[in-house]
């Protein structure tokens, strides 16, 4: 099976919950093991989360600008990615990026790192923007039955 998506979603934290919501749904309908479902809802809402927050200013006229959401559900992986129109970063190395389990702030690149198997976080060529992409091998619910049609 192969399910295609994509969203153009503005800068508010209320897109966050609906990204995942089409997610969760997607994968449902296609049959996906439920953990795999949740890691990958944190690891999108995480995501989103980072584009919402530093996304880049808002446009001339003062609302919020958007980002991109893109999800691809091929064979025996999903790949997500998140993109937006801020100023990009250059993620630091990983061990120096973990932050303390209490901390509010600066805990969602390790949480991506940590539910997805294979990440990569750069900047678009040729403009500017962050871009975090993550994949999943996944796995299928035990009964099929479960599996709507």
């Amino acid at each position: 099976m192969s399910i295609w998506w994509s969203l153009h979603l503005r800068r508010d934290a209320a897109s966050v919950p609906l990204a995942r919501r089409l997610l969760m749904g997607t994968m449902e309908t296609a049959g996906v093991d439920p953990d795999v479902s949740y890691d990958l809802s944190v690891a999108l809402s995480e995501a989103c989360a980072n584009a919402v927050e530093h996304g880049g200013a808002a446009t001339p006229g003062g609302s919020p600008q958007a980002y991109r959401v893109t999800a691809y559900l091929d064979g025996e992986r999903c790949h997500i990615e998140v993109a937006d129109s801020g100023p990009g970063f250059t993620p630091p190395r990983r061990a120096a990026r973990a932050a303390a389990s209490d901390a509010e702030h600066g805990r969602g690149l390790c949480l991506i790192e940590e539910l997805a198997d294979h990440v990569q976080f750069g900047s678009p060529a040729g403009r500017s923007g962050a871009v975090i992409s993550f994949e999943k091998i996944l796995k299928w619910k035990k009964d099929p039955a479960l599996v709507a049609v």
